[in-house]
């Protein structure tokens, strides 16, 4: 079965047996920005100010971050409450690569952020070097950022990084009573870490803080509005942006949207990507089984999953290197499933396990020490934020029964998707209601939205509600295809697309498509065998 008949079989299936949460958020009402708090909206209008007479120092980046001597860094002060400006700051780590072109072509400021929650862009402005990004870093200055607790930014930290490291770990596809009562309890104890970490402070890492710190950043970078590209999660407080300033709008790219809607925030988008994740799992093996003369794995979806099963099994029992367990093993294939630039890797990795050869599998999916550090501070903001921003089941009845109702049909990802969100079922921090994103008619100027087809990290029917809910935006899709975050990519099409729309403000009048990218090409097993492949685990 191709995917998308997959994803829409499974869908059907998973809405007559998957409840929504137990205690549903109510959304706000989105005519009415100031509801999100009348007391933040005053503050951040003061931090704004604030920040426009104080600007930005811009000089030599943190020696940490190991950049190059075109990239320039500096920071800007936000409140860490809103609803108190003058108390408590946090510093946010800017970078910026100003414009290369002639003064004539100059637009100002385009400040990027790559999703997560968790995710920093301060290496960002180097893409201005890529063929497909060169014109519009002629025209801006490019602009990445550590957002809230991300580190360098007043990082947050809900665990010993070595202990969130710890490998190799068993992750079984259906677990037992006994499993699940242990990832109940460690996920309490990480719940318990991070209150312990931020004490007070735990609370303001919101998806709404993060849209004020942007208008801050707006401010302190000297712009009247701000012109902003937010991937997957980005698209998301960008959104709730543009809901509350639209105004302050110039232009917004959307890439690989998170489906807005209050409901859908955020237990039951966890339970909708589960189902999509399947989907484009079984892309990536209908892709090897298609390769088989390469990969020897099977000649059909079906066989490729039964050797995936059969390499599962063996470093379950016996670790690949000593590190690589089940865990692991998935980590690295969801890596595939997320981005097709990894296929070939991936099936290469499992090919020569099969053949008796673990250095490939070894070296991409063991936990990368260097990493460990901003591994665990990305997990804790992405669950600081996703719990903070709305309510989420507390009883454990309610995960267990929808959880193993969609691993019936969509085992690849589901449990492993439940166990990362499970510390918001016991979450000490309040939790707040989603805004209910949307602007009207000529509320906003014209903005952009990208989505491949077949994304599962974002499903498509998040651009189409996002579209909806933002009059007047634009939508490209790419059709027939399923790599996350597809702007500034390897899509032609696409990128044309981006530019025009950056450099001119020029949407597609409504809809646009454009044809696939092309899919990976194979490996060869005899120029990779033996080859060690030093990719960490995505």
């Amino acid at each position: 079965m191709r995917a998308a008949a997959l994803y829409g079989t499974i869908v059907c299936m998973a809405l007559s047996v998957v409840s929504a949460p137990a205690t549903p958020a109510m959304g706000l009402d989105r005519t009415t920005p100031a509801s999100a708090g009348a007391a933040e909206a005053r503050g951040t209008q003061l931090a704004a100010a604030r920040a426009a007479a104080t600007g930005i120092a811009f000089g030599p980046c943190p020696e940490e971050e190991m950049l190059p001597d075109s990239l320039r860094c500096g920071t800007v002060a936000v409140p860490l409450d809103y609803a108190a400006p003058y108390g408590r700051q946090i510093e946010l780590v800017v970078s910026r690569a100003p414009a290369t072109g002639d003064a004539d072509e100059h637009q100002g400021s385009f400040v990027y952020n790559p999703g997560g929650p968790g995710a920093s862009s301060i290496t960002f402005p180097l893409v201005g070097e890529l063929p497909e990004w060169k014109k519009i870093a002629r025209a801006y200055d490019m602009v990445g950022y550590a957002p809230r607790g991300v580190t360098p930014s007043a990082p947050l930290s809900c665990q010993d990084p070595a202990e969130f490291a710890k490998a190799p770990a068993a992750l079984p596809v259906h677990p037992s009573t006994t499993y699940k009562q242990r990832r109940i309890e460690q996920a309490k104890a990480y719940a318990d870490g991070c209150a312990r970490d931020a004490g007070p402070a735990l609370r303001h890492y919101t998806s709404l803080n993060n849209a004020r710190d942007l208008d801050v950043l707006r401010a302190a970078l000297g712009e009247r509005k701000l012109t902003f590209m937010g991937a997957s999660y980005g698209t998301y407080f960008g959104a709730v942006y543009a809901t509350l300033f639209p105004s302050h709008v110039r232009r917004m790219v959307f890439d690989s949207a998170v489906d807005p809607a209050p409901g859908q925030i955020w237990y039951r988008s966890g339970l909708d990507q589960s189902l999509a994740f399947e989907s484009r799992w079984e892309d990536f093996r209908t892709w090897v089984a298609k390769h088989d003369s390469v990969y020897h794995l099977g000649t059909d979806a079906g066989a490729v999953q039964r050797s995936y099963d059969t390499v599962r099994t063996a470093v379950a029992r016996r670790p690949a290197g000593g590190k690589v367990g089940p865990a692991q093993l998935h980590s690295a294939l969801l890596g595939a499933v997320y981005y097709d630039d990894y296929w070939a890797m991936r099936a290469t990795a499992l090919s020569e396990y099969a053949r008796g050869n673990p250095i490939p599998l070894t070296d991409q999916a063991s936990p990368w020490a260097a990493a460990a550090r901003d591994n665990e501070n990305a997990n804790a903001v992405y669950t600081a934020v996703q719990c903070n921003d709305a309510a989420w089941p507390t009883d454990w009845r309610v995960w267990d029964r929808d959880h193993t109702a969609v691993a019936g049909i969509a085992p690849f990802e589901t449990w492993a998707n439940a166990w990362m969100n499970l510390p918001c079922a016991y979450w000490p921090a309040p939790r707040q209601e989603p805004v209910d994103v949307g602007t009207e008619w000529g509320e906003l100027p014209p903005v952009l939205i990208l989505a491949a087809e077949r994304d599962a990290a974002t499903p498509y029917e998040g651009a189409l509600e996002l579209q909806r809910r933002l009059r007047g935006a634009a939508l490209v899709t790419e059709r027939d295809a399923g790599s996350h975050g597809i702007g500034g990519s390897s899509n032609a099409c696409v990128n044309r697309h981006l530019e025009t729309y950056l450099l001119t403000g020029k949407t597609p009048v409504r809809r646009a498509e454009c044809a696939p990218h092309r899919e990976p090409n194979p490996v060869s097993l005899e120029r990779r065998a033996g080859q060690e492949m030093p990719v960490p685990v995505v």
